[in-house]
């Protein structure tokens, strides 16, 4: 099990994340949260992560607000500030966790996702990164720019992530020279979230997991 610590960020603030710890030879891994703030689920999955023999840490982006309420969590994601979650928070987890071991990967789920892409465009030092069902608008991080390995999951019956979205950032990204692996499931958006029963698919999250678990392997 994991625990809540302190972290400091580049310009000397500071704000706390969840950290499990697997040890100091363990590859290390930010688990970036959905708009719904640093809950039990995405602790959980921090968790499952020290479990599979991976330093995890979900820094906590709101900054202690959770909320299970859809319309709140469209506001708290709105009034985030997307850069500097990107250049202090996200920068800050880089930082504490390549003191344990260098190599780091950053994933995320939703809001998470698209940071997770506005991270591995706009920060160096990850080794991989992995995004579940999000993309950010181009003008904050084109994933035509993204120069480390990556991975997507994506539902097919995503109506925000759209099928037509994940095959241009396909697109985009093969362009630029890069070859990411992306998954498609016939599933809805938030397929992975099982706190969720009216979308979450248990076959599609099991499968993702582990295609992300050899990606990880294979690129830390």
């Amino acid at each position: 099990m994991g625990r809540m610590i302190t972290l400091t960020r580049p310009d000397g603030g500071s704000f706390d994340g969840y950290l499990a710890e697997a040890g100091k030879d363990k590859p290390c891994v930010i688990v970036i949260q959905e708009w719904w703030g640093l809950n039990d689920h995405i602790k959980s999955i921090a968790d499952r992560f020290e479990f599979e023999g991976f330093n995890a840490l979900a820094p906590d982006l709101y900054h202690g607000r959770i909320t299970q309420d859809a319309d709140e969590a469209s506001h708290m994601m709105n009034g985030l500030d997307f850069p500097g979650a990107v250049h202090q928070d996200i920068a800050a987890a880089r930082d504490y966790l390549a003191a344990i071991n260098p190599a780091v990967a950053v994933m995320g789920f939703c809001m998470g996702g698209a940071l997770t892409i506005g991270a591995a465009v706009r920060l160096a030092g990850f080794k991989a990164a992995i995004c579940f069902y999000g993309v950010p608008p181009k003008a904050f991080a084109d994933p035509a720019d993204i120069k480390i390995p990556f991975q997507g999951h994506y539902g097919t019956r995503d109506d925000w992530v759209t099928p037509e979205v994940v095959a241009g950032l396909q697109a985009d990204m093969e362009k630029a020279g890069n070859s990411p692996e992306i998954y498609s499931y016939d599933a809805d958006h938030a397929f992975f979230n099982k706190t969720r029963p009216e979308v979450y698919d248990a076959d599609a999250a099991e499968q993702a997991w582990m295609r992300m678990m050899a990606f990880l392997r294979a690129n830390l």
